[in-house]
């Protein structure tokens, strides 16, 4: 982890996401370790309405400013996994998740921007003359991101105004103007002076895997989340197929994300034809095959797109 977010921060990269499930580490344990090991780097914790409250989560923001003079943002998610929600108690429903995970983030928001006691009364969350002490600095406050597909992660982001992170699809399905307004990508890129390199290393990393396969198809039956769903119908008719969007590493069981792989000025082209539908942000997938030539090579296919933030 410390390596990792070293790289990212000497590659030039601002941020760092931090993920949360039942499966994970804690994400605020993993961000201060993270702000112990960097200068600059920016983590992006994600946050679940079902692990804390929105006062504990105003407290920890507060108290990494404090000790740190340092800033987190905060990705806001609902939760996809079934049995996750299970564990933790939780009987809303997909669309209720969203309400609540909207009522998080604008009680949180009043709490972090308040200069006295505020209180709130809403469908989920209650706050009587709650108040941050000490009051966190403006330039400490954190931006916001929420994770989702569905239509109500939609009618949530508008709500509240913040950056939709989500999973692209193959860029032929986007039909219209600017589709992905105001909207982030994440995905994993292997890109190397020529396609053929990439290549090599892709299939080093991500060889034909029958038994990732299946078990991909058998955990996916208890994901509620749309983007999951979206995906795995388009890995299941890619296959193994290897093109600049690459899903196989996704329908292996061995990433999240798509996979962007070829020639940094492939790359290039596919980034800036996601951007030009409208995207803001992209976040990077690092997982354990990760290695330091990736983030380098990575910032020169998004160099030679220009005039982009990373």
């Amino acid at each position: 982890m410390i390596e990792v977010a070293r790289w990212t921060e000497e590659a030039g990269f601002k941020g760092i996401l931090t993920h949360t499930d039942n499966a994970s580490l804690d994400p605020w344990a993993a961000a201060q370790l993270i702000i112990e090991n960097t200068e600059t780097l920016v983590p992006i914790v994600a946050v679940n309405p079902i692990y804390m409250h929105p006062l504990s989560t105003a407290r920890m923001i507060n108290t990494i400013a404090f000790l740190y003079g340092r800033r987190v943002d905060l990705n806001l998610v609902s939760g996809g996994f079934a049995r996750h929600l299970r564990a933790a108690g939780c009987t809303l429903d997909h669309d209720q998740r969203y309400d609540r995970l909207a009522e998080y983030a604008e009680a949180l928001r009043m709490l972090l921007g308040a200069d006295k006691p505020v209180s709130h009364r809403g469908s989920h969350y209650e706050l009587k003359s709650a108040a941050l002490s000490p009051a966190l600095p403006p330039d400490m406050t954190p931006g916001f991101f929420m994770s989702g597909a569905s239509d109500a992660a939609r009618n949530t982001q508008e709500r509240l105004g913040v950056t939709r992170l989500a999973y692209p699809r193959e860029i032929g399905t986007y039909q219209g103007p600017a589709p992905l307004h105001r909207g982030g990508v994440g995905w994993g890129v292997i890109a190397r002076d020529t396609a053929e390199e990439a290549w090599a290393v892709a299939r080093r990393r991500f060889p034909i895997d029958r038994q990732g396969e299946k078990i991909h198809d058998f955990a996916s039956a208890g994901v509620q989340s749309r983007w999951h769903q979206n995906l795995s119908e388009d890995a299941v008719a890619a296959g193994a197929e290897e093109n600049a969007y690459w899903l196989y590493p996704f329908r292996s069981y061995r990433a999240f994300s798509p996979y962007l792989v070829g020639s940094h000025a492939e790359v290039a082209g596919l980034l800036s034809r996601y951007f030009a539908l409208g995207v803001s942000t992209v976040v990077l997938d690092v997982d354990g095959t990760l290695e330091e030539a990736d983030l380098h090579h990575t910032r020169i296919a998004f160099d030679l797109v220009g005039g982009k933030e990373s």
